[in-house]
């Protein structure tokens, strides 16, 4: 313990001789390790990001919409139009256990009036498990209700810019709109959600499928929304599409048959590229954190040279090699661990500062929570280290396996 403590304090004294020397080297280990910090958080705050946008979306939902058959299947030809009906909510709920909550969809684009005021925009009909399947909160009010599905109660709830475009700033709960010639109460309004380019997410009105019928033919669906609990999103959409393909005729892997949108199945394209992205960030940290080390070996070598008559001295007293080896190694060390410290820190300081770095709310109304934030985790400060401690390692390792063959008679004669 004794020998430890004497070979830290020499290295101690080593690295005060040369102050300037040191705290340049510092300063260049700490840059390094705050960058490998900092891109390593820009590749985690990236990852949270993408998994927010599509969790305003929805978790585990998977749509089907009706189209045309390219693939020939059995008897039927290819350019068949497949269509859905209400019957294939009950098939598909029936045959895939998986499936929690289902909905039917029809609407279409419809011209909404509330006093002098007009909006056109879609008009969907659908169940009240819509709520839970998109994942809509409520701004004011409430959705619709089982029994006002049952009774094709003539209510709406309507999207926040469908609100404010109808009644801007005034109170809408329990007004009365005309939805093509029709009046409808107001029950709700959703509170505003992601909305990119011309999606028209937060312009929709949602009224009960059932009530839907009086405003178009409801007979063939838009389309098909489910909710399921199986992490195997491949296993449920495969199962969806093969049997609507068992009851249409055509193959399951016809994508154009049918389409779909998996949010699960597109998150998990985008985890790859996250993964990819945070690997080749690390790459780069790494390369710039090697630049530190570089400098590092540079200035123990130059200290090696400057110091040969002492370890000479030592040697003749009865210094080994290993003693030395562990002299040299450990100023490295040292220096590597304060410069570690110092860009911890600052890599906690410049995330705090920079905040919020603008990514989707560039492109998105309402998209801040698709933003990145410098997250950092446990984990990279944990990488950062390894790497940083490599780097030290290798870095001070050289010099000191340098210092150590020094032959003391040479090294004495030394000028």
């Amino acid at each position: 313990m004794a020998h430890i403590r004497d070979i830290l304090q020499q290295a101690y004294a080593a690295m005060r001789h040369d102050r300037r020397r040191t705290a340049l080297t510092i300063l260049g280990m700490a840059w390094g390790i705050a960058t490998v910090v900092l891109l390593l958080a820009y590749g985690t705050g990236f990852g949270v990001a993408i998994e927010n946008i599509f969790a305003t979306y929805g978790g585990r939902v998977l749509g089907v919409f009706p189209g045309r058959t390219s693939m020939q299947a059995g008897g039927n030809k290819a350019g068949t139009d497949v269509r859905f009906t209400l019957e294939d909510v009950e098939r598909v709920t029936v045959n895939v256990n998986q499936i929690t909550k289902v909905s039917p969809e029809c609407g279409k684009n419809m011209t909404s009036t509330y006093e002098t005021r007009s909006l056109t925009e879609y008009v969907r009909g659908d169940w009240p498990q819509v709520q839970e399947i998109y994942n809509l909160d409520m701004q004011q009010g409430r959705w619709y209700t089982a029994e006002e599905l049952l009774q094709k109660a003539r209510v709406a709830v309507l999207g926040s810019e469908a609100k404010e475009k109808l009644f801007s700033g005034r109170h809408a709960i329990g007004e009365r709109i005309r939805i093509n010639g029709i009046s409808f109460e107001v029950i709700g309004v959703v509170a505003p959600k992601m909305q990119e380019g011309d999606n028209n997410i937060n312009r929709v009105i949602n009224v009960p499928f059932t009530t839907m019928g009086e405003l178009m033919d409801t007979h063939y669906l838009s389309g098909i929304w489910m909710l399921y609990e199986s992490p195997d999103f491949e296993g449920v959409e495969r199962a969806v599409r093969t049997t609507l393909g068992q009851q249409y005729g055509f193959n399951p892997q016809d994508k154009r048959a049918i389409y779909s949108a998996n949010l699960v199945k597109q998150l998990h394209q985008f985890q790859i590229l996250t993964m990819g992205l945070r690997v080749l960030l690390a790459f780069i940290g790494t390369l710039t954190l090697g630049i530190g080390g570089v400098g590092l070996m540079n200035i123990m070598l130059v200290s090696v040279t400057q110091r040969t008559r002492e370890i000479g001295v030592e040697k003749a007293l009865g210094a080994t090699s290993r003693t030395i080896l562990m002299q040299f190694l450990a100023e490295a060390l040292a220096i590597t661990a304060v410069g570690g410290v110092l860009g911890i820190l600052l890599s906690y300081i410049v995330a705090f500062s920079v905040g919020t770095i603008t990514l989707y709310s560039a492109i998105a109304l309402h998209g801040e929570a698709g933003d990145i934030r410098l997250a950092i985790s446990p984990i990279s400060i944990a990488i950062a280290t390894a790497i940083l401690g490599a780097v030290g390692l290798v870095s001070g390792m050289v010099p000191a396996m340098k210092a150590a063959s020094l032959d003391p008679i040479e090294a004495l004669r030394y000028e």
